[in-house]
């Protein structure tokens, strides 16, 4: 038979640090007690009370402080540390006393970003501090209205937690994740007055520099996976230009070039270029940066400005689920459980009320309802989409256009949103219901390209023809007065665009019917106008001719022996 020595067996057990650690974590992970107790009794091998007595001492001591997971495992580490140390004093253990076992204790706060999002929120703020007026206005504001911060907390608790996974991912301080706060209160569906729209508000052409897609079918400026994306490609493009969060901040409302400018007119006057030494900047500019401080210090101390922060666990909220064809927007809400309000919550970007595949190959779905979502998929009768695509021919009105597609004109109009007395233009792509003739998912060019153009119906129009004036009329001339091109006004009379009427030659245009009366009044007044000038220019030069004859005629003696005025000669015969 083998016999080890007491070396060989302590070499040979395994390291009791390592159990006690793995005990503890596993406490920590399963919430149980238990666990490390069953332990200890196990290691005990069947000592007896001795060993079990010291492990109720140990827990005995740790009192009312195991009310935790993190302080129930180190409780239960100071047990199976007095256990085993009782255990190796024990008549017959076969070895000396062992050393005390080291004591494994977990850091609390790694325990609290574990279970809590905002600690690990706190955990990763690395931007410089600001502490001036501008941070106390807005922490008063926030403050002062506790319900809106209460709803906004809990609106962006949706988001949160992929924000600041995306943010850590890359490297970067996790306030940035608190800006959807400042830039839209976390709202993906809020439009600004300049058209800036989703929770990070990009404006339409900076959206395009980042890749962000905004058709007829969806924004996805609104998108929350895309929006974070592209936000946070930029945020990482402006710190790299100028080396500084609180710039790249100033820069990401006011835009680049207008900070860069304004360290540049600093620099030249030997100022310095921090964001707070900054002339001449907009006041939201001016304050955009403070009220993001405001937001981290309320979320870092939140009781010390009288607020209380919704509790958001560390982990996700939504999950992203592949679909693979076109789906109604109310079936893909009905098959989750959800109401088509939860829906567009996580699914903002839509614009119209089918889900086209070949654009947007996966939904957001909540935590819960994702299971159920691809159980009712699995099983849902096709189709699945009661609307898709379709291409204008030619330039159509939109009754014909509702003819063509097979459904009426209100409908077409009111989901493609076309307003009255426009027409649909060649290759415009309209949202039209299903049919035996349309009856296919819309293909991924047309729902990552898809446009609509309109143009004003003309109304109709009537001939209207009049005479050019004395000295002739332009076609410039004749344009402005009708108020059309004057492109229009040679096609009509067959004439260059720089050409000339000829004075008393024929013009014509055509006009609205509404304008043709009209053009016929200021017709029939302009010839009225010109009658009359041309009687009284007659007449004028009847006159002078008449003057000038009498100046040639001798005067003659009446017989009264005066001499007769100078009359003209029909006067003079009247006389006679």
């Amino acid at each position: 038979m083998t016999h080890m020595t007491p070396r060989q067996a302590r070499r040979a057990a395994p390291p009791r640090g390592t159990l006690v650690l793995l005990l503890a974590v596993l406490a920590v992970l399963a919430g149980c007690a238990s666990a490390p107790e069953r332990a200890a009794n196990a290691n005990a091998g069947g000592a007896g009370s001795a060993g079990t007595a010291a492990a109720d001492a140990a827990r005995t001591r740790a009192g009312s402080a195991a009310d935790t997971p993190l302080r129930q495992a180190n409780a239960d580490a100071d047990a199976i540390a007095a256990a085993a140390a009782s255990r190796a004093g024990e008549p017959g253990a076969g070895e000396p006393p062992a050393a005390p076992l080291p004591r494994v204790r977990l850091d609390p706060q790694q325990d609290a970003q574990r279970v809590d999002l905002w600690q690990r929120v706190r955990a990763g703020m690395r931007i410089p501090d600001l502490d001036d007026e501008l941070v106390r206005k807005w922490e008063a504001w926030y403050a002062g209205r506790p319900d809106y911060v209460q709803r906004m907390t809990e609106r962006g608790g949706r988001y949160l937690f992929h924000i600041v996974e995306e943010v850590e991912r890359r490297g970067m301080p996790t306030e940035l994740a608190l800006l959807p706060f400042v830039e839209s209160a976390f709202n993906p569906r809020a439009v600004s007055s300049a058209r800036a729209s989703g929770m990070w508000q990009f404006m339409p052409g900076t959206g395009r520099d980042f890749e962000l897609t905004q058709n007829i079918f969806r924004d996805e400026r609104s998108d929350v996976l895309a929006s974070t994306r592209a936000a946070l490609d930029y945020l990482q493009q402006l710190y790299a230009r100028f080396a500084d969060w609180q710039l790249a901040l100033a820069a990401y409302n006011w835009g680049p070039g207008n900070v860069q400018r304004a360290i540049a007119r600093n620099q030249r006057a030997g100022l310095a270029t921090d964001l707070s030494s900054l002339a001449r900047l907009p006041q939201e500019t001016r304050e955009y940066v403070p009220k993001l401080q405001a937001v981290k210090n309320i979320v870092r101390t939140p009781g010390a400005f009288g607020l209380a922060l919704p509790q958001l666990r560390n982990h996700p909220y939504f999950l992203s689920v592949a679909i693979e064809r076109d789906i109604d927007i109310d079936v893909a809400a009905r098959l989750a459980g959800l109401s088509v309000d939860e829906f567009k919550q996580l699914n903002p970007q839509h614009r119209k009320p089918v889900i086209l595949a070949a654009g947007t190959p996966q939904l957001l779905l909540p935590y819960d309802s994702a299971n159920r979502f691809l159980r009712e998929l699995a099983v849902a009768p096709e189709p699945l989409a009661t609307w898709t695509a379709w291409t204008a021919p030619r330039t159509v009105k939109v009754a014909e256009a509702a003819h063509l597609v097979g459904t009426n004109e209100h409908q077409l109009r009111e989901v493609n949103q076309i307003p009255p007395r426009m027409l649909v233009k060649t290759g415009s792509v309209l949202l039209v219901p299903r049919s035996s003739r349309h009856d296919d998912d819309v293909p991924a060019h047309i729902a990552d390209n898809a446009t609509i153009a309109l143009a004003p119906e003309a109304p109709p129009q009537r001939r209207v023809a009049f005479k050019a004036g004395r000295k002739g009329d332009s076609v410039a001339a004749v344009a402005r007065r009708y108020r059309v091109p004057a492109a229009r006004v040679a096609e009509w009379n067959g004439v260059g665009i720089g050409a000339r009427f000829a004075p008393g030659g024929l013009v014509v245009v055509m006009v609205p019917a509404r304008m043709a009366a009209q053009a016929a009044v200021r017709t029939a007044a302009r010839s009225h106008t010109m009658q009359v000038q041309t009687k009284a220019a007659h007449h004028a030069g009847a006159k002078a001719s008449g003057a000038r004859l009498a100046a040639k005629t001798p005067a003659r003696k009446t017989a009264s022996g005066r001499r007769a005025a100078h009359t003209p000669a029909r006067e003079r015969m009247a006389q006679r």
